[in-house]
């Protein structure tokens, strides 16, 4: 009996503590960068919004390629009375359906189905802003946490400073003042860990933003600031920019749309043709038979032309401006990018070469007088 009621304790125990636990690779495991952007691109709500409408768009697609639904026609002639269908002496009992010219309703889904392609280019748009949005926020938090580390050393140096300046004022080796600016060292270095832990907070709260999750939530993250700096070559760079970045493929999209509406627009030349069939039946006579044909003619022809033929031609002609327009503006962009790299490496390479070894020379000699206790 004790033995089952130990069991049971285990289990209540087992299962409330679980409940309580945060859950498993959220707060206990640190996060890498790409389980970051994974998390943003599923959570995101503009993300998940933009997927909806896509999905809308591509429903349209099928509305597009739908063939138009056929209409049954009654009709009820020589009525004694209104609405008295029993004592109509004539009657018509029909179907019809329209028939558009052929390529029109193909035509139709094509131009749907590149306005579906168009909004895909802008949910790509979404998550390479949202991809770049994680990576800041990533990289500024490793950044911070940096920061406090170092600002967390230099409070240690700035406290003993002042505890041996102390010690050498009791005895007489050193002025009032040098304990004076021992401790507003130490005061600047406190404030500067202060200031260094409130950055890591707002990082925390801005990553935990752009996961779309609580800006509250605890989070870790692991990773490197220091990695090794890739080949650059400018001309790869712009030629790979320009087949894939999505405003410029949706500024192509857009251009073969307008082609296809001038091309319908050509077919408004051209009649759809309405068929009907119905059944004819006079009192007193046999039934009969009704065929119907009904087509329009485009005898106002050049309303057409001057509309949306015209219409079509202008939105070629611009979208094929902005295209090019894009095209110089992203290879632009990459330029800038590429040599703001280059300058950001050269940087680098000559704090590490040059600027890092002094300062830890500098340092190393530092802590030698240090630890002797020397001012």
């Amino acid at each position: 009996m004790k033995s089952k009621f130990l069991l049971i304790f285990i289990f209540v125990f087992t299962l409330t503590y679980a409940l309580v636990q945060p859950a498993w690779g959220e707060e206990t495991l640190p996060l890498t960068l790409d389980q970051c952007i994974a998390i943003a691109l599923k959570q995101n709500p503009l993300i998940q919004s933009y997927n909806h409408q896509y999905r809308a768009s591509q429903a349209r697609t099928s509305q597009a390629y739908a063939f138009p639904q056929p209409a049954i026609s009654l009709d009820y002639d020589l009525q004694p009375k209104a609405f008295n269908f029993k004592g109509s002496d004539e009657q018509y009992i029909g179907i019809s359906q329209l028939i558009e010219f052929p390529g029109r309703r193909i035509l139709r889904g094509k131009i749907a189905k590149k306005e579906s392609n168009e909004f895909l280019c802008d949910v790509e748009m979404v998550k390479l802003d949202l991809v770049f949005q994680v990576k800041n926020a990533f990289y500024q938090l490793l950044l911070e946490q940096e920061n406090v580390k170092y600002t967390e050393e230099n409070l240690t140096h700035a406290t003993d400073f002042l505890n041996k300046a102390k010690e050498k004022y009791e005895s007489g080796d050193v002025s009032k003042l040098e304990v004076l600016r021992a401790r507003v060292e130490a005061a600047r270095a406190e404030n500067q860990k202060k200031v260094a832990l409130n950055k890591i907070k707002l990082a925390k709260s801005r990553l935990n933003f752009v996961l779309a999750r609580d800006k509250y939530k605890p989070i870790k993250i692991q990773g490197t600031l220091k990695k090794s700096f890739p080949h650059l070559d400018l001309n790869q760079l712009v030629k790979r920019a320009i087949q894939l970045r999505p405003e410029i493929k949706k500024a192509k999209l857009t251009m073969e749309r307008e082609k296809l509406n001038r091309a319908k627009a050509y077919l408004g030349y051209l009649p759809d043709l309405s068929l009907g069939v119905s059944k004819h039946h006079v009192t007193g006579e046999p039934s009969t038979w009704d065929v119907s044909m009904e087509f329009q003619v485009p005898l106002f022809f050049w309303q057409t032309q001057k509309g949306e033929v015209a219409e079509a031609t202008a939105n070629i002609l611009s979208q094929k401006q902005e295209a090019r327009y894009m095209e110089l503006s992203v290879s632009l962009e990459v330029e800038n990018a590429f040599h703001n790299a280059i300058s950001f490496q050269d940087q680098i390479e000559f704090f590490e070469k040059e600027v890092l070894k002094e300062a830890e020379e500098v340092y190393r000699m530092s802590m030698i007088s240090y630890k002797e206790q020397q001012f």
